[in-house]
């Protein structure tokens, strides 16, 4: 992580740092557009709290439980109900937890994990904090960066996929940041630009 994202971020680390002191367990979510730096940014705060990250990556609906105008809806291609019964809920009861990522390129759930519960989880993706999930976090952050620099980036870490994410997944992203505008109600928002992620 860069310097510069560093420095950002250190509010938020001290901000969780004290999360994870409570009685009870507590969750953190990271959303934002797709290539401001979530993942290494939810990566990074999980070594320094030694807390667990998960994946909203891991919590697509499979294509054949979607509904046919899917894409007219914002967040309709995500499973929040498994993601909310099967993960959250239980651990924020102090419960483990039955974490099974969805794999795209296989069409499966895998078998997965059982998660004990721990005193700080950070849930990081896109649609992190779509309402749908109905879930208390305690802590939510959104990740944002601009046109340019996220086609760069995107371009960079995608190659030959690339041409998927200007036509489909950003639209879509955009769509659910535009009817549900989750940075409204976030404790940090941080503009990574200029940053290295």
């Amino acid at each position: 992580m860069s310097a510069a994202l560093f420095e950002a971020a250190a509010p938020l680390l001290t901000a969780a740092r004290a999360l994870r002191q409570g009685d009870a367990p507590v969750l953190l979510a990271i959303d934002g557009r797709c290539g401001s730096g979530k993942s290494t940014l939810a990566a990074w705060l999980g070594q320094q709290l030694d807390c667990r990250v998960l994946h909203m990556d891991d919590f697509y609906l499979p294509p054949a439980k979607r509904r046919p105008d899917w894409a007219e809806h914002p967040g309709a291609n995500m499973d929040f109900a498994r993601l909310r019964e099967e993960v959250l809920a239980p651990l924020l009861a102090g419960q483990p937890a039955r974490y099974r990522p969805y794999v795209c390129r296989l069409g499966a759930l895998q078998d997965g994990e059982i998660l004990p519960p721990r005193p700080l989880t950070i849930l990081e993706g896109s649609y992190a904090l779509h309402p749908d999930l109905q879930t208390p976090f305690a802590c939510k952050v959104f990740l944002t960066c601009a046109p340019d620099c996220q086609r760069r980036r995107l371009q960079q870490r995608e190659g030959d996929h690339f041409a998927a994410f200007e036509s489909r997944w950003i639209p879509l992203e955009e769509g659910y940041l535009a009817a549900c505008r989750p940075e409204e109600h976030c404790d940090f928002l941080l503009d990574t630009t200029a940053m290295t992620v």
